[in-house]
């Protein structure tokens, strides 16, 4: 059964893009991320248009943050100040990000620009948690180690513009998180991601936040400032396609049910092992689509012009 989507211009089975939703969704029940960084490169491997991939991806990144933005706030857990800061950087990141975007589009270099990144971050980060989960595998079977103590780094807690964090319980300068923010919201543009694979331990090893608020407090920012590229890129490109969006949310609410019930039944060190290989795995695939040359050398199909 196909369906046409109007922006970005190609018919699509509406079961494949139902699918994809609720893998992502899945994967957001199963691991407890986003997706935004998943969500966007399946849909280039169906021949969505990067521009269109990347400005409607942010809305599954919107909708997967809403619920937990509110169980975070029903548990107190969410450092309202502190987000509120990360989300002044990250609306200003997030403009940055679009006049870069849409440079990048005028030159014509956005589709290698986007696939570029991706493959450079979702290799990084990916053999990064690799890493981090075969240790906290070897680990789990020894109870008796201490846990690693947080440094105290001395350049930012000598920055001005100091300000009391009291649900972190911090009383540090403004501008790290402000720098933390502005770069998530210049992935968020260009990239169609939250951000949170960045924002989350940026919280933990360079603000030294407390591991009970940083969830909560990454949900609120990320949150809005998803949504605001998101009215930006619809404003100022008009890549965001509502049908498109509206079956990947639809397919990511079921997903996200089961994989919620699936996550119960594998150990943390587990899922971390899997999602580490699955962003790897898509990583690798982007790359190889890079560097291999395509079976047509030329193709006669429309592409969207500005």
């Amino acid at each position: 059964m196909q369906i046409y989507l109007p922006i970005a211009e190609i018919s699509v089975n509406i079961f494949l893009l139902l699918g994809l939703g609720g893998l992502v969704g899945l994967l957001s029940g199963l691991f407890g991320v986003g997706g935004g960084f998943l969500i966007t490169p399946l849909l280039f491997f169906i021949g969505i248009p990067p521009a269109v991939a990347v400005a409607t991806g942010a809305n599954q990144v919107v909708a997967s943050s809403v619920t937990g933005v509110l169980a975070q706030f029903k548990r107190k857990a969410v450092d309202v100040p502190m987000g509120l800061v990360l989300q002044a950087g990250g609306l200003v990141g997030s403009g940055l990000g679009i006049m870069l975007f849409n440079y990048l589009t005028r030159l014509g270099q956005l589709d290698l620009a986007v696939q570029l990144a991706y493959v450079v971050f979702l290799g990084s980060i990916g053999l990064l948690m690799l890493q981090e989960s075969v240790r906290a595998l070897r680990r789990s079977h020894r109870t008796d180690l201490p846990r690693p103590k947080a440094r105290n780094h001395g350049l930012i807690h000598k920055l001005p513009f100091k300000v009391k964090f009291r649900t972190s319980g911090l009383y540090i300068s403004v501008i790290p998180p402000l720098l933390v923010g502005m770069a998530v919201g210049v992935l968020a543009a260009i990239m169609g991601v939250g951000g949170g694979f960045i924002m989350v331990p940026a919280m933990i090893y360079l603000l030294d936040m407390p591991t009970k608020v940083v969830i909560g407090t990454s949900l609120f920012q990320i949150l809005i400032v998803s949504a605001f590229t998101t009215m930006l890129h619809a404003i100022t490109n008009q890549s965001v396609d509502v049908m498109l969006a509206l079956l990947l949310i639809l397919g990511g609410v079921v997903g996200a049910q089961v994989g919620s019930q699936l996550g119960a039944r594998l150990k943390a060190e587990q899922l971390r092992i899997l999602l580490a290989l699955l962003v790897l795995a898509v990583g690798v695939k982007l790359g190889l689509d890079l560097l291999l040359p395509p079976g047509e050398l030329y193709s006669l199909s429309t592409g969207r012009t500005r």
